[in-house]
């Protein structure tokens, strides 16, 4: 008997999409994080955040979980709180589509809405800075802090990488995932760099955002990039590193629902195309693990609108065919993306980052045991 919605995050399966792969290519898997009560991904580290926070007294009963998102995150504390009984504060900005707004509120959440861009042109440093300062006036809270707690790559150090290597240890060749905060693919890439180190570990980004260098500019698609490499991923763990426009993101998770039956969301299709642009270079008996990191109805009124998606200058209609030829045309933007890191220590005090973040960050830092001597930075 399950006691708590709680306890069937985790443990997703992996898809393979015979329509779109072909037989005498490396083999496509898709780890499917729709399958989380949730509904993405970000219930892995949400709810191992929470624990921690509760385990070391930072969260007590009747306390409040204060966070910036930009949807899934934001929708994995409030189902959380819900079930344990915490109010929960996210803010979010005009990027956060209709549904997830209602998500987050069907949950009980308070919503926030954050309008004002940062000096990057996207809303990640004012959502950031505003939660810091609510974090400080209300008392009992905690911000779980996804983009500088290192609790969030640990979540997947701990069991999304475990998983992963468990289901496909003996053929994996490819591991792809997108990164906005840095806590999957970091987390990730440190464990296979340290258990599978043959494993090509790639990085998937929107282009506009500056994680993997390179100028910032704005961009559609959700819950990706940054304008500065977050600390919760190590570059050198990192094999190359890809940037997808918003239409070719969103245009493949549109086939993806048409030809295989699979929902996800933009920046799961922008992994997706990566993935198949690597299967090609890749024989049979080698399997490429994508992340699918959400399902595709929190996009319904944008990635699955005709009107909106033309409003936008975005074709509508593709096929398979033509998204196996988009991948094939990919070209890697930096194929040793340690050269471009582009960590920004200064945002540390210039944010307000809680200290309790710190006192964490400095623990995880020195267990030998999870980092085995290397530092994140």
């Amino acid at each position: 008997m399950i006691t708590s919605i709680l306890e069937t995050i985790g443990n997703t399966p992996l898809i393979t999409i015979p329509n779109t792969n072909k037989a005498n290519e490396g083999q496509v898997l898709f780890k499917y994080e729709r399958f989380n009560p949730g509904g993405s991904i970000k219930d892995r580290p949400a709810i191992y955040m929470i624990n921690e926070a509760e385990r070391r007294g930072l969260l007590k009963p009747g306390g409040t979980i204060i966070e910036s998102s930009s949807g899934n995150f934001g929708i994995s504390l409030a189902m959380i709180g819900a079930a344990k009984g915490y109010r929960v504060i996210v803010l979010v900005d005009p990027k956060t589509t209709s549904t997830n707004l209602a998500l987050l509120k069907c949950f009980g959440a308070e919503v926030i809405v954050v309008t004002e861009k940062d000096d990057c042109g996207s809303y990640h440093k004012t959502r950031i800075a505003l939660a810091n300062k609510l974090a400080q006036e209300i008392a009992n809270s905690y911000r779980p802090d996804q983009c500088f707690n290192l609790l969030n790559s640990e979540a997947h150090f701990n069991s999304t990488a475990r998983e992963i290597l468990e289901m496909c240890s003996d053929t994996l060749a490819v591991f792809i995932t997108a990164v906005s905060t840095g806590g999957q693919l970091g987390g990730i890439s440190k464990y296979l760099k340290t258990f599978a180190p043959d494993v090509q570990v790639i990085g998937v980004d929107a282009v506009g955002s500056a994680i993997f260098g390179g100028h910032t500019d704005s961009y559609l698609i959700p819950g990706v990039g940054l304008g500065w490499t977050p600390v919760n991923l190590n570059m050198a763990n990192i094999d190359r590193a890809y940037k997808i426009t918003d239409e070719q993101a969103f245009l493949t998770a549109r086939v993806f629902a048409r030809h295989e039956g699979i929902l996800m969301g933009p920046s799961s299709g922008a992994c997706a195309l990566v993935a198949l642009k690597l299967a090609q270079e890749l024989t049979p008996d080698k399997r490429v693990v994508c992340m699918i990191s959400d399902g595709g109805e929190r996009y319904i009124q944008t990635l699955f609108n005709d009107e909106w998606m033309e409003q936008q200058g975005f074709a509508t209609a593709a096929d398979i065919e033509t998204i196996r030829t988009m991948a094939g045309q990919l070209q890697p933007w930096s194929t040793c993306p340690a050269d471009s890191a582009n960590y920004r220590s200064d945002l540390i005090d210039g944010l307000d980052v809680p200290d309790s973040t710190l006192h964490i960050n400095s623990e995880i830092l020195n267990r030998v045991d999870y980092h085995q001597g290397i530092r994140f930075l």
